[in-house]
């Protein structure tokens, strides 16, 4: 009976049921075939423009600030120079991590037999020890647990990145997070912390909360100082009429 079972169970999966159990899985590993030339330790490797951006988001994820990529399937170093500019301006303004770690991006090429050189320098504005603190999250469902965890532990900024955003209700959920952990800890009467979201445009993928500091106070419009302050004192030509107006009906 034992073996019918087993034999019974083999041939449904090769009729009918092998669809239910195929998945399919990918994943980026640092040192993965796909991405780092093999021969060549530090040198990575490009055969399309996905990849490039995929090349540099691994060099930002370790803070790198020099690095190699050979770059494939390009035909001159205008098409190189091309998908380099592009593809470093989508990381920079487009991608969470980028937006939210890089200064800037500069490369050089250099024609080799089967493929470009490159050359990558990449300036951040976040340390390596901020980088790795980004914390994960589903959802923005769960920045009031992070915000909470983040002041008992007493740290001063909290970034995370979120598998989904909505764009209709987004924001509103990240102040609802604030207002409720502001108010379990008796801090509505200070002033709100800064909030930044990356990328600036378009769906957030990252969010940055600056815990030690202040939302600055918005700066007066031209004119406004006077008008809350002291008086504006009269041109000397419209007090000089006004004194002799003011004789003429005396």
């Amino acid at each position: 009976m034992k073996k019918c079972c087993v034999l019974l169970l083999a041939l449904c999966l090769l009729a009918g049921c092998t669809p239910l159990l195929e998945r399919e899985y990918s994943t980026v590993e640092p040192h993965s075939s796909k991405f780092w030339e093999s021969e060549a330790a530090g040198t990575l490797r490009a055969e399309n423009y996905q990849d490039i951006v995929n090349d540099l988001l691994i060099l930002i994820g370790q803070h790198t600030e020099t690095a190699t990529l050979r770059l494939y399937n390009v035909e001159n170093k205008l098409q190189a120079a091309d998908l380099l500019e592009r593809a470093t301006v989508e990381v920079q303004q487009e991608t969470p991590m980028g937006a939210y770690a890089v200064e800037y991006i500069t490369s050089s090429s250099q024609s080799q037999r089967g493929y470009y050189e490159v050359e990558l320098q990449i300036s951040y504005r976040r340390t390596l020890e901020q980088i790795q603190a980004v914390v994960n999250a589903t959802s923005p469902e769960a920045l009031y647990a992070l915000l909470d965890t983040a002041l008992t532990e007493g740290r001063t900024e909290l970034a995370v990145r979120l598998g989904y955003w909505s764009q209709e209700n987004g924001r509103a959920q990240v102040e609802k997070a604030l207002t409720q952990v502001r108010e379990e800890r008796g801090l509505l009467e200070r002033p709100m912390w800064p909030v930044l979201y990356y990328p600036a445009d378009g769906p957030v993928g990252l969010i940055e909360f600056l815990l030690d500091q202040e939302v600055p106070p918005e700066e007066p419009v031209d004119g406004q100082a006077e008008l809350e302050g002291e008086a504006v004192e009269a041109p000397p030509e419209e007090i000089l009429e006004n004194e002799e107006n003011i004789g003429l009906e005396g």
